[in-house]
């Protein structure tokens, strides 16, 4: 029997997820049980490639830890591939443990996020284990917490070793009509040799490196035209900030948000009783984040927050994750049609 551990936080000593896990493959070894587990921060590159180590497992254990708002971007992102590029016949066998931790709100949200995720792949979801963790050392320290840990590692063999069944649910239904409208068909050796591609560092580069090319040359082309429009980009931005603004009493925080396309920086200083927004190159701040200008639009058209595109991996960011989170508070962007 072998059981592939799959975690999507940032590898903190402090983080209980890493705890929950080293509980759950301790159990599981002693019951003769192979674990391999996979930090996903530490294989970015070969997220891709990942769901091809699915083909011999018969368990996984997705686990996560809120810090924010959701499973965070790593673990979207595997699953992602997972749909794009697993191989669904042997999804439907393996049985998912879910293991969310979180130091904020929503743990039962992500843990529900997961499971619907895995139905919607076609595997088995399994009752997981969600907890609030406000104290690492203590939780830690709080044997009763061990015993259900436990518990939930004996859960996880029965279920693979006696092929437990389960009733069918709306999201394998669902699923099912979705796969329906696909109009690619690979074989494995292509599916394969296509997601090696997506996660090898140097293609991508040089693919990002011939677009930009491209993208120079066209700018050159239009020339004064092309001049005209980032001006006017720049002015949007910025004046939208502005005029969205909601102070929260006490509250202070320098932003910088970097747009790649456009080689520069927002920057903004919120205060109290006013708030300062430009175009800089500044690279420090409370929080330093990095969007493409489509979502920023989005964002400000209201289609987007910025939870949303965190979530989603569409933002990446570093910095105080409490800073974080106010970004959509102190800016209201209403719904545009």
């Amino acid at each position: 029997m072998k059981v592939n551990v799959y975690y999507g936080g940032r590898g903190l000593i402090e983080d209980p997820a890493l705890y929950t896990i080293k509980k759950l493959t301790e159990v599981l070894e002693e019951l003769r049980v192979d674990v391999v587990r996979y930090d996903l921060y530490k294989d970015k590159n070969a997220i891709a490639t990942l769901p091809t180590t699915l083909k011999d497992a018969d368990g996984v254990i997705l686990a996560v830890t809120v810090e924010w708002f959701g499973i965070g971007g790593l673990m979207q992102q595997f699953l992602d591939m997972c749909w794009q590029y697993g191989d669904k016949s042997k999804i439907s066998s393996i049985y998912m443990l879910p293991v969310v931790m979180a130091t904020t709100y929503g743990e039962r949200d992500a843990e529900l996020t997961l499971i619907k995720a895995w139905e919607m792949l076609g595997g088995i979801p399994l009752n997981g284990l969600a907890a609030y963790v406000e104290n690492h050392a203590e939780f830690e320290r709080n044997e009763v917490f061990a015993t259900i840990i436990e518990k939930k590692s004996e859960d996880l063999y029965r279920a693979i070793s006696q092929s437990t069944k389960s009733l069918p649910t709306s999201n394998n239904a669902v699923k099912q009509s979705i796969q329906k409208t696909r109009t690619v068909d690979l074989t494995p050796q292509e599916t394969e040799q296509l997601s090696k591609f997506v996660s090898d560092d140097g293609y991508v580069k040089k693919q990002k490196k011939d677009i930009e090319e491209l993208a120079a040359k066209f700018k050159e082309m239009l020339g004064d035209e092309d001049k005209s429009v980032q001006v006017k980009e720049k002015q949007e931005f910025v004046d939208d900030f502005l005029l969205n603004y909601f102070p929260e009493p006490g509250f202070e925080a320098k932003y910088v948000i970097v747009i790649p396309e456009l080689n520069k920086s927002i920057t903004i200083e919120a205060k109290e009783d006013k708030v300062k927004c430009f175009y800089s190159t500044d690279t420090e701040g409370n929080v330093v984040m990095k969007a493409s200008a489509s979502i920023l639009r989005q964002i400000i058209a209201g289609k987007m927050t910025f939870q949303k595109g965190f979530m989603a991996g569409e933002i990446t960011a570093k910095g105080n994750f409490k800073t974080l989170r106010m970004l959509d508070q102190i800016f209201r962007f209403r719904y545009k049609r």
